[in-house]
């Protein structure tokens, strides 16, 4: 590979994702028909490389998409609980506690909520450091959506590079082996014009 090749290489995105090669030149990469199979093998790993980061960048993502909206919702009920007067009377609410489970409270003006922070820890947080604390989780989990996103393109666009990096290299063997072959057409038709007739 030239140093140009390579350097291309060397390069990631800012989640350390790499390049894939650009083949501008596929005599850059293929100098002998031998080293076809072993570059076009070489170049179906990395696309094997960027699906299974494409899978998982996918499942992130699906995660992602579920738990902002929760988020979301927790973030609102917060700055709804931060709003009332603590002389005011007790509201009504219904909780989910299961998918298809719901079950009526009253709940008192208060100055403290709890959250589930996750592995079955629950923590009480005064109402402004829970509201704090969920801003801080939304902007994070939306900025981890988004990084998510743009690997996802960043990703298609590396598996297509490589895709047509594999049909140049394809497409140049085809036409070596054309060239071999008509040239030693020529040189048996070169052969029987020496030969003598008879």
């Amino acid at each position: 590979m030239s140093s140009k090749a390579q350097s291309k290489d060397a390069q990631t995105n800012p989640r350390g994702i790499p390049y894939a090669p650009f083949v501008d030149k596929v005599e850059d990469y293929v100098s002998l028909r031998a080293e076809v199979d072993g570059t076009m093998k070489r170049f179906q790993e990395m696309i094997s490389k960027y699906q299974f980061m494409e899978a998982n960048t996918q499942r992130r993502k699906a995660g992602l998409d579920e738990k902002i909206p929760d988020i979301q919702k927790t973030l609102d009920t917060v700055r709804f609980l931060k709003t009332r007067k603590p002389d005011s009377g007790p509201l009504e609410a219904t909780f989910e506690l299961n998918d298809t489970l719901y079950a009526k409270a009253l709940v008192l003006p208060t100055e403290e909520v709890y959250l589930w922070l996750g592995a079955n820890v629950m923590l009480a947080y005064p109402i402004t450091e829970a509201e704090t604390l969920l801003e801080g989780k939304l902007s994070g989990a939306q900025q981890t959506l988004e990084n998510c996103e743009e690997d996802l393109d960043f990703l298609r666009e590396q598996m297509t590079t490589l895709e047509v990096a594999t049909a140049r290299v394809y497409n140049w063997d085809v036409t070596m082996k054309r060239k071999e072959k008509a040239e030693s057409g020529e040189e048996v038709k070169g052969k029987k014009k020496v030969l003598p007739n008879g």
